[in-house]
């Protein structure tokens, strides 16, 4: 009967691998804990920097506009804001929800968000078919328009 006795100060090698992963678990934590806190941050600049910068290009378009009556000559044609990806069916979800009593043409929602109406047209025939909160309602001659709402 060998008793294999082991000084209880040196810690073994299973000790020291446990060691490390406990070291190695807290930094995954960390860095879990300061990417939530990143993404809320970036998060509230959003939503504190976006009113902001629809009131500067409602303000530019309308200098746009007096400058060319001032000067004379026809006003110039606004550009129409770019989406990426993801954003126009975002921007059109947040549209209708602001307005739940109310339907919309495309047309309407093109002008809202300051882009095409062809581009809000394609967006609803592509992803807005499918998608659950939105509500497709025949309008026009034979069904062949639609307003949309907010389900």
């Amino acid at each position: 009967m060998n008793i294999i006795k082991r000084e209880s100060g040196s810690p073994d090698k299973y000790d020291l691998f446990i060691q490390r992963i406990d070291h190695f678990q807290s930094l995954v934590e960390e860095k879990k804990r300061l990417q939530a806190e990143i993404c809320q941050i970036q998060t509230e600049y959003q939503e504190k920097i976006r009113p902001l910068e629809d009131e500067l290009a409602t303000i530019i378009k309308k200098l746009e506009t007096n400058l060319s009556k001032l000067e004379g000559a026809a006003p110039a044609q606004p550009s129409s804001q770019k989406f990426g990806r993801g954003q126009l069916g975002a921007s059109i979800k947040e549209l209708l929800r602001s307005n739940p009593d109310k339907s919309f043409k495309p047309r309407d929602i093109a002008e809202a968000l300051d882009t095409k109406g062809t581009t809000v047209s394609l967006w609803f025939n592509k992803y807005g078919v499918d998608d659950d909160e939105i509500e497709r309602v025949p309008a026009g001659k034979e069904g062949k328009r639609f307003v949309y709402k907010i389900k």
